[in-house]
């Protein structure tokens, strides 16, 4: 049975959404937690309510923008410095977007989706991996999407820098495999966080709830997903008992994604 004991996981995008939902499963299962996110507020109110599920771990809130190089390389610092190890890092800080046509996208826009979805995740792999090869062993667990691995209408930048975000996770069990490195990512489909509810505001203004409801009726399941659903296989890929799972992209989506193409 896997435990996490004495175990330290750092959490990007930690405040809210997937997250958090997983920060709450690997508390209740006596991970140390490092959360960082730029939302201080949110990053406070989680970090009493994470202390509060069990009280023999440790959180560590870090407010940070991923995008920004110098950031990444903080937390990763001050999590060393607070436990001395990073047994796992699940990279989750990402952004949607907006929602418009290739062609008429907004490029400011699409550059901050690129630096946070894209430049966010490499910084933080950038600065963590060489922490696990010194200690010759760690899991991380980086967030692609089920945009990560088929085309979403109207999504452009969030499509690309989560297929960027695969292929990374690729090249990473590649390169560090032999340094005792396990590396995987999930591909969630529509989860249930504030990011997706979100999503439905945009597609249906004047009714959010119908446009979920028409979403959740194409998934065999016939329902959107839950995000303690996505903490807990988090939590599975990041223990002591994932060691031979690498360089895998898991979708999380109740089946859908088997369905693009022949629906």
């Amino acid at each position: 049975m896997s435990t996490f004991e004495n175990n330290t996981i750092v959490i990007t995008g930690a405040a809210m959404g997937l997250g958090l939902a997983a920060a709450k499963v690997l508390a209740k299962k006596g991970a140390n937690l490092v959360i960082v996110d730029y939302n201080e507020k949110a990053l406070n109110e989680a970090q009493a309510e994470l202390a509060s599920l069990n009280e023999n771990i440790k959180v560590l809130p870090v407010v940070a923008d991923v995008s920004d190089e110098a950031q990444v390389k903080n937390y990763v610092d001050k999590a060393v410095e607070a436990f001395g190890t990073i047994d796992g890092f699940y990279n989750n800080a990402g952004i949607e977007g907006k929602q418009a046509p290739m062609v008429d996208y907004d490029i400011d826009v699409f550059k901050k989706v690129v630096d946070i979805n894209l430049m966010g995740v490499y910084y933080g792999l950038k600065y963590v991996i060489p922490v696990m090869q010194k200690q010759g062993k760690g899991n991380i667990v980086n967030v692609a999407s089920v945009g990560g691995i088929r085309g979403v209408l109207n999504q452009t930048p969030y499509v690309a820098t989560k297929h960027a975000v695969a292929g990374m996770t690729k090249n990473a069990a590649l390169e560090y495999g032999k340094d005792g490195i396990i590396t995987n990512a999930i591909a969630p489909g529509a989860i249930l966080t504030p990011m997706v509810a979100g999503a439905f505001k945009q597609v249906n203004p004047e009714d959010p709830a119908a446009a979920e409801k028409e979403y959740a009726s194409r998934n065999p399941i016939r329902r959107l997903g839950k995000p303690d659903e996505v903490g807990e296989l988090v939590a599975f890929l990041l223990s002591d008992v994932c060691t031979y799972v690498n360089g895998q992209i898991i979708a999380i989506d109740g089946g859908e994604s088997n369905m693009y193409g022949n629906a």
